[in-house]
């Protein structure tokens, strides 16, 4: 028997969900900066919120006091599976309401689907797909890196990251971001097998062949006894996950919201910002009692 086998033989059943298995994106979908919040009326009439991540000592991303409590009820009563563009590293600075002290989801989708996390441990055998799937599919991530050095302007570009040898993303100052030039990257990189997503102050250039849905899709394998698949999210990033799900849900915000997105399953919700992620938490556990 294969390492994978015994991890999936070892935790297949075991999270309290059994037939529901709940895939979301974190940030601006369930977690939200401070910059991503948007709270909307008078400041007295904002929700109380929870820090859920610490960076250098200081809070980053929140969710509110009423999300983190069903969130915490929908991990004990499901396989809760974040769902993440970012890196390792950077989703486990997350620390996500569970059913008790210290919980962590038993599977993690980072990377944008490029990295699976098994009982916190990266696993190898998905790494090794992963790599196939993206042999000679597209151009290599080197001459995306090139591309982008060269086509954004210092004045307007923070910084510049490759994450995890994947994919790379620019984080920029997005009202001096040059009229046409976002159309001008995306035709660029879907001639060369490449998706771009602006998600707040990021720009992502990532493999078409990278997606969130073929690592959710292996999952739900894992867990197996066919179960219900649920899923949220607000970027063109997530589309492909959304429109894997047996019912999805979008925020009033974010790439999806401005282009008026949707899909067959997918309900597409007025509520943005931090109380958007409130609202997502609460449709996806009333659907699970449901049943």
């Amino acid at each position: 028997m294969t390492d994978r086998q015994e991890r999936s033989e070892a935790t297949a059943g075991t999270p309290a969900g059994g037939p529901y298995v709940v895939a979301s994106d974190l940030d601006r979908t369930l977690i939200y900066s401070g910059r991503a919040l948007a709270l909307s009326g008078p400041d007295r009439l904002a929700p109380r919120l929870l820090s859920v991540e610490f960076h250098d000592g200081k809070p980053l991303s929140f969710v509110t006091e009423r999300a983190a409590r069903m969130l915490a009820e929908l991990a004990a009563e499901t396989t809760l599976v974040p769902v993440t563009t970012r890196t390792r590293s950077q989703y486990e600075r997350v620390n996500l309401p569970g059913p008790v002290d210290g919980w962590r989801p038993p599977f993690a989708i980072c990377a944008n689907g490029g990295r699976l996390l098994v009982d916190g441990a990266v696993d190898r055998e998905w790494d090794a797909a992963v790599a196939a799937r993206l042999a000679g599919s597209g151009a290599a991530l080197a001459e995306v890196v090139e591309h982008l050095a060269l086509s954004a302007d210092p004045e307007w570009t923070h910084k510049r990251r490759v994450a995890e040898d994947l994919f790379t993303y620019l984080v920029v100052e997005r009202a001096l971001l040059p009229e046409g030039w976002l159309e001008e990257l995306t035709g660029w990189c879907a001639e060369r097998g490449w998706t771009v997503s602006l998600q707040g102050r990021k720009v992502y250039a990532v493999p078409a062949t990278l997606t969130k849905s073929a690592a959710l899709a292996e999952v739900v394998g894992r867990v197996g006894g066919a179960p219900t698949v649920l899923a949220a999210g607000d970027s063109l990033l997530d589309a492909d996950l959304l429109l894997a799900a047996d019912e999805a849900w979008r925020p009033g915000h974010g790439e999806l919201a401005d282009q008026g997105w949707t899909g067959p399953k997918v309900t597409g919700l007025v509520q943005s910002g931090v109380l958007a992620g409130e609202e997502i938490v609460r449709a996806l556990l009333g659907r699970v009692r449901e049943g």
